[in-house]
C-alpha cells in the first residue's frame, strides 16, 4: 500500500470524530493530513493547527528540558529524595525516574486505592499528599522496569524549583521554542482547550461522547501541541541528528538496568524494532485522546498520528511506516494447537495473578500487567508476542519479560472454592481500605480512603483464596489492570488479610479490620 493509499483508508480503519496524521523523511513533509472534527458538537474542523492532548508524549519534552539544563541529572538525586519524605532505605535517583526504573507505584493507581472516582479532580494537593505518603518501593531502583507517572512529574517540579519559574514557562524557553512548536503550550487542567478541541469516548456501535477528564498534568503528561507542532519537533530531531549534544540524540542513547541489561526505556522514550530498522518513540493517551509519534533513525523518518478518540494511534502509525518505507505489515500465519499449559498461576516475586485463556482466533490472552496480552502459540509449546515469552522447562513454567527486566517461574494457582472473605480491610501504608460484601452470596469489593468511595465491583474468583478485583475505568485513560487479592487465613480457616496489587502498584498488605 503506497502512502496516499493508506492516507485514504485511515478514516474508515480508524472511524472516530477527527484526527490528523504526518510522515517526514528528514525535514522534508511526506504527509500532513487531517480529516473530521476536533468538536463535533461546535463543528470546529480538525485541521493541522487544532491543539491535542500528546498526553504521555510529553515525558520525551520533560527529559529534555532536564537533560538541557542539567547536563548530568544526577545532580537532581537530592531533590529526588526531599520529594519523597516518606520513604525509608532505598531512594531512586533522577536517571531511575527518567528511565521509569524507580521502582515507586504509580500515583493514579494508588489514587484508586484511595477510593477516588473515576472522573475525580486530582490536582496538585492530591498528587502532594499521595507522594507524601510514599514509605516503600515494590522493587528495587534499577533493577526493574514499571511504568510510573509520577517520576516525570517529580522531574518537572525539581526543575522548577530549581529555576524558580513555573515549569510551562521552563519547558517552553528550554525546549518548545528552540524547536519551533509556536503554538505548543502546558495545558496542565484536562477539562479543556484554549481552542475548543475535545477529545471522545465510545465508538461507532454506541456513538461518540464528549470525554470528562479533571487531572491536573505538569511533566508526566500535559504537553498540547497541534500536528505542525509535531511536525517542527521532528524537523528538529532531524536536522540536530549530527550534534554531540544534540537533545535527541541524547535522549535516544542506550540506557541499561543496574545489572547491565539493556534497557528498552529511557528518558521518556520506547526503543524498538520495526521492519528489521531501530526506532524511538513514544504514545500518548487519556480519556478520549490516543497518539503516537515514531522515529527511525537509519531512514530519517518520522510518523506523527492524532486521534481524539479512542483509535490505536500506535497500529495507525505502523501503518504508515510500512507505506513510507514501502513494506507490508506482517499477517498472521497458520496457528499450531495451543499450549497445554493455559490456566491459572501466581507469580511469587510480585504476588499477581497470572491468567491464560484461549481466544476464538486460537490465540493466547494473558492477564498480567498493565492490560491483557495476546500471545502467538509456537511449535514448541511456547507463546509470545515480542514482549513477552512464555515456556514450559523442566515441569515449570517460565514467564520472562525482558523489557522490564524480569523473569519468573509462575506457580500453579490452587484449584477449589474459597472460605468467606466479606469485612473491612485496612493499609496502614496507605492508610486506605478495602470493603468486600457477600450479600446473595456473590462477593463484590470496593476501595475507600483520602479520594473518596471507589466503585463496588464484583469480585472474580480466580482459585482458592486469590481473587480478581476488576477496574475497567480509572482516572487515567486506560485501567491500571486487575488488582490481585491473594487472601491469608488463621489456624481456624478465617480471612485475617490480604495483600494486594496490580503490575503498577504491588506488594501492598491490608489487615482485617
Amino acid at each position: 500500500m503506497n502512502l496516499d493509499t493508506c492516507l485514504s483508508h485511515l478514516p474508515r480503519a480508524y472511524p472516530g470524530p477527527g484526527g490528523a496524521v504526518a510522515v517526514l523523511r528528514g525535514s522534508e513533509v511526506l504527509a500532513r493530513h487531517a480529516w473530521g472534527y476536533a468538536n463535533a458538537e461546535r463543528r470546529i474542523p480538525f485541521t493541522p493547527a487544532s491543539l491535542f492532548r500528546v498526553c504521555s508524549i510529553t515525558k520525551q519534552f520533560t527529559c529534555a528540558a532536564m537533560l538541557d539544563a542539567f547536563p548530568d541529572p544526577a545532580l537532581l538525586d537530592g531533590d529526588v529524595r526531599a520529594m519523597l519524605p516518606g520513604l525509608a532505605g532505598l531512594v531512586p535517583g533522577a536517571l531511575h525516574l527518567a528511565h521509569n526504573q524507580s521502582g515507586l507505584r504509580d500515583y493514579w493507581a494508588v489514587a484508586m486505592l484511595h477510593g477516588s472516582p473515576v472522573e475525580a479532580p486530582f490536582g496538585d494537593a492530591e498528587a502532594a499528599r499521595v507522594l507524601r505518603g510514599t514509605t516503600s518501593l515494590h522493587f528495587a531502583p534499577g533493577s526493574r522496569y514499571s511504568y510510573v507517572n509520577q517520576n516525570f512529574r517529580i522531574l518537572s517540579d525539581i526543575l522548577a524549583a530549581r529555576a524558580g519559574r513555573d515549569f510551562a514557562t521552563l519547558l517552553r524557553e528550554r525546549v518548545l521554542h528552540p524547536a519551533g512548536m509556536g503554538s505548543a503550550i502546558l495545558a496542565a487542567d484536562t477539562r479543556a482547550l484554549p481552542d475548543g478541541s475535545e477529545g471522545y469516548e465510545g465508538n461507532v456501535a454506541s456513538g461518540f461522547r464528549p470525554a470528562e477528564n479533571r487531572i491536573l498534568w505538569t511533566g508526566d503528561a500535559g504537553l498540547a501541541a497541534s500536528l505542525d507542532d509535531m511536525i517542527a519537533w521532528e524537523r528538529f530531531i532531524d536536522t540536530t541528528r549530527d550534534a554531540p549534544d544534540g537533545l535527541y540524540r541524547r535522549l535516544s542513547a542506550p540506557v541499561h538496568f543496574a545489572d547491565g541489561a539493556p534497557a528498552p526505556y529511557g528518558f521518556g522514550l520506547g526503543r524498538g524494532e520495526e521492519f528489521g530498522r531501530a526506532i524511538t518513540g513514544h504514545g500518548g493517551a487519556l480519556r478520549g485522546w490516543r497518539s503516537h509519534r515514531l522515529h527511525m533513525a537509519a531512514e530519517r523518518l518520522s510518523v506523527v498520528v492524532l486521534f481524539n478518540h479512542f483509535g490505536d494511534a500506535a497500529s495507525a502509525a505502523l501503518d504508515l511506516l510500512a507505506a513510507a518505507l514501502g513494506e507490508s505489515r506482517p499477517t498472521p500465519e497458520p496457528r499450531p494447537a495451543l499450549p497445554t499449559w493455559l490456566g491459572a498461576y501466581r507469580d511469587p516475586e510480585s504476588g499477581l495473578a497470572v491468567r491464560f485463556d484461549a481466544t476464538q482466533d486460537g490465540r493466547v490472552r494473558l492477564r498480567f500487567g498493565h492490560g491483557p496480552e495476546m500471545l502467538e502459540p509456537a511449535e514448541d509449546g511456547s507463546a509470545g508476542n515480542g514482549r513477552t515469552q512464555v515456556f514450559p522447562r523442566d515441569g515449570t513454567l517460565i514467564m520472562a519479560r525482558p523489557q522490564e527486566n524480569f523473569s519468573t517461574t509462575l506457580q500453579p494457582a490452587p484449584l477449589g472454592q474459597s472460605g468467606s472473605i466479606g469485612g473491612q480491610y485496612r493499609c496502614a501504608e496507605l492508610d486506605a481500605t478495602l470493603t468486600i460484601t457477600e450479600a446473595g452470596g456473590v462477593a463484590y469489593g470496593g476501595f475507600g480512603g483520602f479520594l473518596g468511595q471507589g466503585r463496588m465491583e464484583l469480585l472474580e474468583p480466580i482459585a482458592q483464596d486469590l481473587w480478581a478485583l476488576p477496574c475497567p475505568r480509572a482516572l487515567d485513560h486506560t485501567p491500571p489492570g486487575d488488582w490481585t487479592l491473594d487472601i491469608t487465613r488463621d489456624a481456624g480457616g478465617a480471612a485475617t488479610g490480604i495483600t494486594l496489587g496490580c503490575w503498577l502498584a504491588r506488594g501492598l498488605r491490608y489487615q482485617r479490620v
